[in-house]
């Protein structure tokens, strides 16, 4: 065997720098699907930490629920926005999953919007792979980056670039006040991406987004990530 024909470690290392792992400041993916627990209301909250980090630009953004989303998580409550978010804010409440995915599709052909971010609630029949084909092609094409919030949804084919399944977790206790509560945190999992490897990290947003490694999924990872702070 020729070693000379083997790539040398600094070209190893070279190519291992095109494909790091996740962290915050990466530009967004064109199309991200965010599976949640309805109950929690935190798949929302994620994706709009997600698109800040992405450094969205200026303009309106698109903000669109199905019926069933409504019901399980409420309507963006404006006054709790960051403040340069408050006035930005296009709220479609649509009846059905069709009419929500005919307002993602259309609001993502719109270069004048930041972002779009959509809530759709469980696995229908409408968001097929076929749709979500469509989603993410015309995502690409006018650089609207687009965020999908799948409530209490199992995951199924999709062609999102990135596919994460969020819960809350634990906020670091504030620096000043240990009784006061802590800023937005959420267990995420990065289970399929492309460009990046899978991973699981806790994401904290604060006055930027944050991110460290997580303890792991299930209980035991939720009381070693509790523990971890409290010795923080």
């Amino acid at each position: 065997m020729d070693l000379s024909v083997l790539p040398k470690a600094g070209e190893l290392s070279k190519l291992g720098a095109c494909s790091p792992r996740w962290s915050p400041g990466l530009p967004c993916a064109a199309y991200s699907e965010l599976f949640a627990n309805g109950r929690e209301g935190c798949g929302a909250a994620a994706a709009l930490a997600l698109a800040r980090d992405g450094r969205i630009g200026p303009g309106q953004f698109l903000w669109v629920q199905d019926a069933s989303s409504r019901r399980l998580t409420g309507r963006p409550y404006r006054p709790g926005l960051p403040p340069e978010l408050r006035g930005r804010v296009i709220h479609v409440a649509a009846k059905t999953p069709e009419d929500a995915l005919f307002a993602l599709e259309e609001g993502v052909r719109c270069r004048e919007l930041a972002c779009v971010i959509g809530e759709i609630a469980g696995n229908p029949r409408a968001l097929d792979f076929t749709a979500s084909r469509r989603l993410c092609l015309a995502a690409e094409k006018y650089g609207t980056p687009l965020f999908v919030v799948r409530h209490d949804a199992a995951r199924d084919l999709s062609a999102a670039r990135m596919r994460w399944q969020v819960r809350a977790a634990p906020s670091l206790p504030p620096r000043w006040n240990a009784a006061a509560p802590g800023a937005p945190a959420w267990h995420a999992e990065l289970f399929r991406a492309r460009g990046h490897a899978p991973g699981e990290w806790i994401l904290d947003d604060g006055a930027q987004l944050g991110a460290r490694p997580s303890t792991g999924s299930g209980r035991a990872g939720v009381e070693a990530e509790q523990k971890n702070i409290r010795s923080a």
